[in-house]
């Protein structure tokens, strides 16, 4: 599934069409796997054009992952405001979880490929990837804690790791299997945010 990057960001048309050619190639193929001379080819700039705006791989990896993170974190927060309370907003977490899963040309969390090819975890990919899943953990027991979850840091720990292993799952086995396991355990962990009747 190729994630459009956030059309708010200013970048120069040039070094906008870089960074989106390497979002595809990235995500499709593998970071490590896709070489400097492929990005340009695909996006149809000199090798000067791409050396002037990134000076280096490593620098249009950052730019790529940290990219995602702004376009799943705007993706999130919108949900929460779309929502008309915290349990909305987590089962359209799950429901956004179910659908990539299910979506044309799905190869996994970008953020879980990453750090699979940067393992040194002071490496600034592995930084990003870090800093991407603590918001994501945060943003998540804050919900559970408005639910009223009597422990909503477990419970967001809970559902992050159940949405990496849907999501690793959906991509190397079953999808189905992967995607009804996670809205088994998202019922469960929602269930025990409400209070027992």
């Amino acid at each position: 599934m190729v994630v459009e990057l956030p059309p708010t960001t200013q970048r120069a048309p040039a070094k906008g069409r870089i960074l989106e050619t390497a979002n595809v190639l990235f995500y499709e193929d593998g970071i490590r796997n896709v070489g400097v001379d492929r990005i340009i080819s695909a996006s149809s700039v000199t090798k000067a054009t791409f050396y002037k705006h990134y000076r280096a791989k490593d620098n249009l990896i950052v730019e790529y992952i940290t990219a995602r993170h702004a376009t799943v974190r705007a993706n999130v927060e919108h949900m929460i405001a779309e929502g008309p309370n915290a349990e909305a907003a987590l089962r359209a977490f799950v429901a956004a979880v179910i659908a990539e899963i299910d979506s044309p040309g799905f190869r996994g969390c970008p953020f879980i490929n990453a750090a699979a090819e940067f393992s040194n975890p002071e490496h600034p990919v592995r930084q990003v990837v870090t800093a991407h899943r603590e918001w994501y953990v945060d943003t998540l027991a804050e919900l559970l804690k408005e639910m009223g979850h009597p422990v909503p840091g477990d419970a967001a720990d809970e559902l992050l790791l159940a949405r990496d292993g849907a999501l690793s799952g959906g991509y190397a086995g079953d999808s189905i299997a992967a995607s009804a396991a996670l809205a088994r355990i998202a019922d469960r962990v929602l269930a025990e945010a409400r209070p027992a009747r």
